[in-house]
């Protein structure tokens, strides 16, 4: 494998990490506007990250997914990354960015039950799941005809 390789390899890795963060960050905070002293009740508690730190990981997040995302599109276009490993990718970005969605609306502070959370683990759970199959099914795929990776 190559160096340019190995960067586009790079590259797919970083935006499939930064994704479901950057995603997770864009949405913000589903939690029920309430008065205040009204408790809230919660699936899942959220991590207790200082605002700061929340700002900090979706701006690197969203720079990264972004910066990453032009350079395999223009690698693409110069027919230096293949184009069949899109069929890999775009699922694997779309199964980060529901699980970010989905750990904003679990972790979202409600007056009584949570429907959304339940909805996001029932279905978002199992598609999620199919996404991944798909990607490490077509990944497998691709890389034993050895002709996937220029």
């Amino acid at each position: 494998m190559g160096n340019t390789a190995r960067g586009l390899l790079t590259a797919a890795i970083a935006c499939v990490v930064a994704t479901p963060a950057a995603v997770w960050w864009l949405v913000g905070d589903l939690s029920a506007p309430v008065p205040a002293g009204t408790p809230l009740d919660y699936t899942l508690r959220p991590p207790a990250l200082p605002a700061w730190a929340e700002w900090v990981i979706g701006i690197v997040a969203v720079l990264v997914t972004g910066v990453t995302l032009v350079l395999l599109v223009r690698a693409s276009r110069r027919s230096r990354f293949d184009p069949r490993w899109w069929a890999a990718l775009v699922p694997a970005l779309t199964a980060g960015a529901l699980a970010g969605l989905g750990w904003r609306v679990v972790t979202a502070g409600t007056i009584g039950p949570n429907i959304g959370a339940g909805l996001a683990l029932m279905l978002g759970v199992p598609f999620v799941a199919l996404l991944l199959l798909w990607v490490i099914g077509w990944s497998a795929h691709l890389l034993r005809s050895r002709r996937a990776i220029r």
